[in-house]
């Protein structure tokens, strides 16, 4: 049956004695015991990188990235800690792939298990190429045209920036992101309004601006624009200077088409 890297991914990870897959920040988490060992990672803040991170032997991240940095890199957060980025779509082995994975989750299995591992797994590679919309959701009709639409409300206003982040001097004021499979946009309304707003289930508290008064509105399978431009002006005029608003109330207002 033919598969993607995906599914070469989790062939691979699960194949190790007690692995299991879990959701962590929106992309699959492979641990063991409680203790992670690799995590697949697709275009992560727009990367555009297909990849595993994986809890590398100590040395390991050095060696490989400066030999092949076609195939590894430095992964972000992890980094430091010695974690390997691999490129899964740049033409690696992918029985190479399974000997850099077993090395991770040897690292952090208990003896008993690593001692259950026996002989590595060698699986037929991928036959499927990820598709552009499935490495980057941000490609997909729907979300184009949700772009298109955020991008008309910030051309009203004098901003900079560029969907899917819109700005207003060098501060975000709305932005465009996947949270797994949902289209979100995000808006700061203020702490006070959260709780009101998120008796509408469309609305969330997001997970790292949540506490600076952003909310998020879910616009996966529609989206009411009106409330779209009213929540964008708001969290605009909380963001721009006196000397910026000034300018925008001077500018002749134009109909909404």
């Amino acid at each position: 049956m033919a598969k993607d890297i995906s599914a070469a991914v989790r062939e691979i990870c699960l194949s190790f004695p007690e692995a299991a897959e879990f959701i962590s920040h929106g992309s699959p988490d492979f641990r063991v015991r409680k203790k992670t060992f690799a995590s697949y990672v697709v275009n992560h803040h727009g990367d555009k990188r297909v990849s595993l991170w994986l809890n590398a032997p100590p040395g390991a991240q050095e060696v490989h990235t400066r030999g092949e940095p076609k195939h590894f890199f430095v992964p972000p957060y992890v980094g430091p800690r010695g974690w390997l980025g691999v490129n899964l779509d740049k033409g690696i082995s992918w029985k190479r792939v399974a000997v850099l994975v077993r090395e991770a989750y040897e690292k952090v299995a208990p003896p008993a298990l690593r001692e259950r591992i026996g002989k590595t797994i060698e699986i037929k590679p991928p036959t499927v190429k990820l598709s552009a919309a499935e490495i980057d959701p941000m490609q997909t009709k729907h979300a184009q045209s949700v772009l298109k639409k955020l991008r008309k409300i910030g051309a009203e206003l004098a901003q900079t920036g560029e969907v899917p982040v819109l700005q207003v001097g060098e501060k975000t004021f709305a932005r465009a992101y996947f949270r797994g499979p949902q289209l979100k946009l995000s808006f700061w309304v203020g702490v006070e309004r959260q709780a009101l707003m998120t008796s509408d289930e469309r609305f969330t508290i997001p997970m790292y601006t949540g506490h600076m008064g952003w909310i998020d509105l879910d616009v996966q399978e529609s989206a009411d624009w009106d409330e779209i431009r009213g929540l964008a002006l708001d969290s605009y005029r909380h963001y721009a200077s006196k000397r910026i608003l000034a300018a925008l109330e001077a500018r002749p207002q134009k109909r909404k088409s």
